[in-house]
């Protein structure tokens, strides 16, 4: 086969074979993440990133060049979640450009355009590391470049380009020592390799007929909230099997339906959940008939992570989503958009979050917005856009509160008009706290972000949660299920159990002059335990003040900030 040209209808094609192939390997790149943290989300991010786009070039059924890309575009910009997600936005971005322009596209286009994507890509990040996603997609264009004046066939110059981009992945480890430290190449790098193969796939007709595999509506958003059933007494357990799944559905459901899906759950069972929007319902009941509630459900579509558990077997494990605690977040969050919107002011505030404890701590000081984010489901530049958007305000600060989410903010600032948008670079809670506490109102934009930046330096932080692989890094020999610390540069300390890794890092990040310690503990511990931690604390560091506060965040035990 020989391909000199291609249309819009193969780039199209081209498009979806490689998001549906970054889609099906999106848990292997997930596994790439330097730290072995169980957040890894690398192919999460660039997944959702260009899912987002895909739905839009899936809808387009005879599109012209122009129109293809400005749905490539517009799609990954708005969906980008994560560094990674960002950057291959901007890849896709530059791409485009390219291509959006009349004249056949063969080698020298293709090559053109590519090099425009790794000059689009650079120059949205301040800072460019090498041995990252940007390395590899520049080593491609470099390729790319070169064969320009001698390749005319599209199917060779892509397999010898590809070939170029799978030798600098190899290479990413030499180039980022903590890559090599950890034994794993840049994910990152690994995830365009997967998008590039997969567009390869879907010119040469390999991956046949293409269409798109949508990630299911719970992958791409939503809080997971979970309820301690450890109190309940079997014996008072009216309705024995917690019933969960997600109605898919084949058109919008009328309220008048919904609420006539709500009266037979009621007749069923109890503590209902039925939240519905335009393609999914999302379902919860206490039934001794799971069956009835399905059978239901199917009537209005097909069904989707279905989940039924005997409470009366398994009462003492965290096995239900918590119905009431989702009804009153909905209610507060529908509060906080209507003040937020109420009355033109100076300044509003927007902070990312991880629990709902740490939630209701930023509101109660002064966050207009929060959106439901961190560790394991970054919000898109599209979520930051609609928050920024609801804040009516005439400067509005964002609060990204991990290093994984700031240039997703950046490019919702840079999409923002009639507003000024400050993204304030907190790399994590604790530090999105101090800065709200920096905030002055007299001061201006420029002189508060100064200061809140510096006051997030001047604070030392960790993180505790545990290992899911074997590795090493930073000199540590970590084993799966070790309680690691992480701190702002670094692993910090390993250890066998929670209480004892939060002694030692809180050593670590601690000294003679620190006169506040403060613990944020997760969904996973107890108050009883948190609390024993707490006292530990105290008798280890009694020059210091001990704060302890809920904050609910999932896979990480605690967030500690010394200052």
């Amino acid at each position: 086969m020989n391909i000199t040209q291609i249309d819009a209808s193969m780039v199209r094609r081209a498009f979806l074979a490689a998001a549906n192939e970054l889609e099906a390997q999106k848990e292997w790149i997930n596994e790439l993440n330097v730290f072995p943290v169980p957040d890894g989300d690398t192919g999460t991010n660039m997944t959702l990133t260009i899912m987002t786009a895909a739905r839009e070039v899936a809808d387009l059924e005879d599109p012209d060049m122009h129109g293809l890309c400005k749905a490539i575009s517009s799609g990954s910009l708005r969906g980008a979640r994560g560094n990674s997600g960002v950057i291959l936005s901007q890849l896709l971005r530059g791409l485009t450009k390219e291509l959006d322009t009349t004249g056949d596209i063969g080698v020298k286009r293709l090559a053109a355009a590519m090099e425009r994507a790794t000059e689009t890509a650079y120059k949205a990040v301040m800072k460019p590391k090498e041995g990252t996603i940007l390395t590899v997609a520049r080593a491609m264009s470099e390729k790319a470049s070169e064969l320009a004046e001698t390749e005319t066939d599209i199917l060779a110059f892509m397999e010898t380009v590809i070939s170029a981009g799978d030798e600098m992945l190899q290479k990413t480890p030499e180039l980022l020592p903590v890559l090599k430290q950890a034994g794993v190449v840049d994910s990152g790098g690994q995830g365009l390799m997967v998008v590039i193969k997969g567009a390869l796939k879907g010119i040469t007709g390999e991956s046949g007929e293409v269409t798109l595999k949508e990630s299911s509506p719970s992958a791409q958003g939503g809080a997971r909230v979970t309820v301690d059933t450890s109190s309940l007494d079997t014996s008072d357990i009216k309705f024995g099997y917690c019933t969960e799944f997600i109605v898919l559905l084949e058109s919008p459901l009328p309220e008048e339906e919904e609420a006539k899906f709500k009266a037979f759950l009621e007749s069923i069972g109890d503590s209902i959940v039925c939240v519905s929007s335009d393609e999914f319902v999302k379902v919860h009941v206490h039934t001794n008939d799971p069956g009835l509630a399905i059978q239901k459900g199917l009537t209005y579509g097909q069904l989707s992570r279905m989940k039924i558990d005997n409470m009366r077997e398994e009462h003492n494990e965290r096995l239900i989503k918590d119905a009431s605690r989702i009804a009153a977040e909905e209610k507060k969050k529908k509060e906080a958009e209507a003040s937020a919107a109420a009355e033109r002011k100076e300044y509003g505030f927007i902070s990312v979050s991880a629990g709902s404890g740490l939630s209701h701590i930023f509101s109660e000081i002064g966050v207009d917005m929060v959106i439901e984010g961190g560790q394991t489901m970054n919000p898109s530049t599209e979520d930051i856009l609609n928050a920024i958007g609801k804040v009516n305000a005439d400067t509005v600060y964002v609060l990204p509160n991990n290093s994984n989410i700031i240039l997703a903010a950046t490019q919702a600032a840079e999409l923002t008009e009639g507003k000024k948008v400050v993204v304030v670079p907190t790399k994590n809670i604790p530090q999105g706290i101090t800065a709200m506490v920096s905030f002055m109102p007299e001061s201006s934009p420029e002189e508060n972000l100064e200061a809140m930046t510096d006051a997030c330096h001047a604070l030392k932080t960790a993180e505790i949660t545990y290992a899911v692989r074997d590795t090493h890094i930073d000199g540590f020999e970590i084993h799966e299920g070790d309680i690691m610390a992480i701190g702002d540069y670094g692993m910090l300390t390993i250890g066998k159990t929670v209480g004892q890794t939060v002694l030692d890092a809180v050593g670590e990040i601690s000294s003679d002059d620190t006169e506040l310690i403060t613990l944020y503990y997760g969904e996973n511990v107890s108050t009883e335990e948190a609390e024993e931690v707490q006292e530990a604390v105290r008798e280890r560091f009694p020059d210091a003040e001990v704060e302890l506060n809920y904050g609910g965040q999932p896979v990480y035990y605690y967030f500690i900030s010394a200052e």
